[in-house]
């Protein structure tokens, strides 16, 4: 009888661990996550985090804020063609999400001095040049990241130019300008140029970073006296071509007068997906940008993201040495706000359903 009872205990218990590694799995597909490292062999740390927590993306960055005198992923071409296939190697499906922001302008990880070609012109200076040489310099972009095994470019901006004062959208001229069909159609040709060599997109900064003053890189921006409905143009014209959505950390009280852009179940599902009728996958921008960490703790920016109908949480790992968080630590965060009922598995089921029609593309 007591052998019956032990073995009907650890069967329990094992349906328990399947059932939560199962649950561990699909969390880990919704995090991208940066690293330090230009390699990733199979005793590393990253790879360790992609095989056990089944990582869905990575992000790859050239600055290392820890040391400037190093790289932090990029140093040269051979070497990330090397680190982004000991990356794939670590993956269950081989289909991991390598990511970069890659615009062209001031905005390009992959940089002359790496030896890439790096002089991709920015988003004002593109407007200038005739359609074939805009399809003919994006084509040659995406070649570029397919030749080193980078399958997800963080672009095209498709915030629209009207505030003279934005340094970080008109001051580095980012966008393609003021009219959102213009703007809208430029994207077309940049996400038709990715999709030629296999490398997938992502629209942002959604509802719009265009209007804005400030940068959420440092802290709280309120876009809601200088905001415009225009702003949202872009996204209902690409709402079908996009990969991803980019959702930024703008505050915008005449949407959601509680939270940011990134934590709103206002602005994620019932203005984009509902109302613009979007249903693809959506990004955060960097979780660690100083608009959300210095109001919101690690589980409360991450329980409202994903209830705000978010797919891909994007940790960079990047901006505050200090501030690093380990995977086991994102993965076993969510894993708790589902045992406590603050996160459904339903939502956790959509996102990771998401993500896998995604990966399908590639």
């Amino acid at each position: 009888m007591l052998k019956k009872v032990l073995l009907s205990v650890m069967l329990s218990l094992t349906a328990l661990s399947a059932q939560e590694h199962a649950l561990e799995k699909r969390i880990g597909q919704m995090f991208m996550v940066g690293f330090h490292g230009t390699e990733a062999p199979k005793g590393s740390q990253i790879c360790k985090d992609i095989q056990r927590y089944h990582v869905g993306a990575v992000i790859l960055f050239d600055y290392n804020p820890v040391d400037k005198n190093k790289p932090k992923n990029i140093a040269t071409k051979k070497q990330l063609a090397t680190l982004t296939k000991q990356l794939q190697a670590c993956s269950e499906d081989g289909k991991l999400l390598i990511a970069v922001d890659q615009e062209g302008g001031k905005v390009q990880r992959l940089k002359s001095k790496y030896g890439f070609y790096g002089k991709f012109p920015k988003a004002s200076d593109v407007i200038k040049m005739d359609q074939s040489k805009i399809k003919e310099t994006y084509t040659k972009m995406s070649k570029e990241l397919k030749s080193v095994g980078i399958n997800y470019d963080l672009a095209p901006v498709v915030d629209l130019d009207i505030n003279m004062k934005n340094h970080v959208i008109h001051g580095l001229g980012r966008s393609f300008g003021k009219d959102p069909k213009m703007v809208a159609n430029y994207a077309s040709t940049f996400i038709d140029a990715m999709h030629s060599n296999g490398v997938l997109t992502s629209i942002k900064h959604f509802p719009g970073h265009g209007s804005s003053v400030g940068d959420t890189h440092k802290g709280f921006v309120d876009v809601t006296d200088l905001w415009q409905k225009v702003e949202l143009e872009p996204y209902r014209l690409l709402k079908d071509k996009a990969d991803t959505v980019m959702v930024a950390h703008v505050f915008n009280k005449k949407i959601d007068a509680k939270y940011p852009a990134s934590l709103s179940y206002k602005t994620v599902t019932k203005l984009l997906r509902w109302k613009l009728d979007y249903h693809g996958v959506v990004i955060t921008d960097d979780l660690q940008m100083g608009a959300i960490s210095q109001k919101y703790g690690l589980k409360n920016t991450l329980e409202l993201a994903i209830n705000a109908g978010v797919d891909i949480l994007l940790i960079g790992n990047q901006l505050d040495p200090k501030k690093t968080v380990s995977t086991k630590k994102l993965v076993e965060t969510i894993v708790s706000l589902v045992k406590s009922g603050e996160v459904t598995e339903e939502t956790i089921d959509k996102a990771y359903k998401r993500i896998q029609n995604l990966k399908k593309k590639l």
